[in-house]
């Protein structure tokens, strides 16, 4: 049977030559007539090829079908049976690589807007007053360590089985990476306390300001509680390893965005402010690394330029992030590499790069770039970024040498999410390094589900 072809509905968005200079988020979100009409573009497959993409396993068809018929509360009361952060994943999941890659209508006329109407649909949950539940009391208690996407899946997952949690956070806000990772024109902060209210709500414990490895250890964690997830995420920055990177003015994106996003260092009197730089340099080419050039403009950067040694169709970033930086105004420069960071009185003024073109495939898939003998040039810039990954903080593998590590210090587990010491579980960036907020989801949601067959509470 043909299928009728229905355009897909884009999400509104602020203009980008005013965005570029403001905080307040790009993309403003379906209204309830756009996210119905969305919805309705669902064919409803009966093997639901969405599905497949969903690190969560949301049931997409079944929620589009409740939006279409303006049910909203009863969608998501699905969405969230799967997914504990909506409004989250309705913003930053990768959708275009999982759900709505699979969508049958994407080589018609468009995927349907899946991540579009979740984020409708976990809006409109935030605006619900909560409900009473009556939560069992299992007698079981965890520690979560971290309260990023990982953690507080878990946590949540927990808690709706009547275990009592306690998630034990290093900053003074929840969220992890949610908070000083993701820039507020992508996610709001409001949301994501909102969903931890959320989690206060079904009685969720958090401990602020408290470094696991530090303030208190593993061992002493595992003597108070009956289990322990780890989900401390990977925020150890990695770097370049040449000349200059140590001169004032270079940054990591880890500290950057921590600074701007947490610390409010777009206010003017922040308590803690970081440089306001005019030629700006951003190394890599990922989601972190737009959300580097997208907040170096918003500080009142005159030029942002993005270099990457290999070229746009090498791109680890989402083509979404790219689309918005490229609006705003930041520069790409592909196939380049810096070589040295020169100063002056202790502070970077430029970068020596060299051309780069590219050879065979490496173990990642992608052609490897090689140098072009001969073709050094500089670019000026009085502030860097580095944005080139991170790995797991080794403090927590530092202090419970017990817990078995692989490469960049990522924690082992087996299939059930248990790293090397029983009782011990981890998932998120802390397992897989730097990866998506879906995933650690996915893996938050798997250990919640190992650590409830272990107290009997799950088959």
């Amino acid at each position: 049977m043909a299928i009728e072809k229905k355009q897909r509905n884009a999400i509104p968005e602020q203009e980008p030559f005013v965005r570029a200079h403001n905080f307040n988020e790009v993309a403003l979100g379906f209204t309830a007539e756009l996210a119905r009409d969305e919805a309705s573009r669902c064919l409803g497959c009966k093997n639901a090829p969405c599905m497949k993409g969903c690190p969560v396993g949301v049931r997409i068809p079944e929620f589009l079908a409740l939006v279409k018929n303006g049910e909203y509360e009863k969608a998501g009361e699905v969405v969230k049976s799967t997914n504990s952060l909506p409004s989250v994943c309705g913003r930053v999941c990768p959708q275009e690589e999982q759900c709505e890659k699979n969508c049958v209508r994407a080589k018609i006329d468009g995927a349907v807007s899946i991540g579009g109407v979740e984020r409708f649909v976990g809006d409109f949950m935030l605006t619900l007053p909560p409900k009473a539940r009556e939560i069992m009391p299992s007698g079981k208690r965890v520690a979560v360590v971290g309260s990023g996407p990982s953690g507080l899946t878990c946590a949540a997952q927990l808690a709706a089985a009547g275990v009592d949690v306690t998630v034990f956070e290093a900053f003074h806000k929840t969220g992890g990476v949610l908070v000083y990772g993701i820039p507020e024109f992508r996610l709001p902060k409001k949301l994501v306390e909102a969903e931890a209210n959320k989690l206060k709500d079904l009685g969720v414990k958090f401990e602020l300001d408290t470094v696991v490895g530090k303030t208190v250890t593993i061992d002493e964690l595992t003597a108070e509680y009956d289990a322990v997830f780890i989900g401390s995420g990977a925020g150890l920055p990695m770097f370049m390893g040449i000349p200059g990177e140590n001169l004032n003015g270079v940054f990591s994106a880890n500290e950057y965005l921590t600074r701007v996003n947490l610390m409010g260092a777009y206010d003017e009197g922040a308590i803690t402010p970081v440089q306001r730089g005019k030629n700006v340099i951003v190394v890599g080419a990922g989601n972190v690394a737009m959300d580097a050039a997208r907040t170096a403009l918003r500080m009142g950067a005159e030029t942002v330029t993005v270099v990457y040694r290999r070229g746009r169709e090498e791109m680890p970033a989402r083509k979404e992030e790219i689309r918005h930086a490229e609006q705003e105004g930041v520069r790409f420069a592909f196939l380049t590499n810096p070589v040295r960071f020169d100063g002056e009185n202790g502070w970077v003024k430029d970068a020596t790069c060299v051309r780069m073109e590219l050879g065979e495939p490496d173990a990642s898939g992608r052609r490897s770039p090689v140098p072009v003998e001969g073709s050094e040039f500089t670019v000026p810039a009085d502030m860097v970024v580095v944005a080139l990954g991170t790995s797991p903080n080794p403090l927590i593998k530092d202090s419970c040498d017990k817990l078995a590590t692989a490469k960049r210090g990522i924690l082992v587990v087996d299939e059930d999410m248990m790293t090397s010491v029983d009782g011990i579980y981890a998932g998120g960036d802390a397992v897989t390094g730097a990866a998506t907020v879906i995933l650690a989801m996915g893996a938050g949601r798997k250990a919640a589900h190992s650590i409830l067959k272990r107290f009997g509470l799950a088959e």
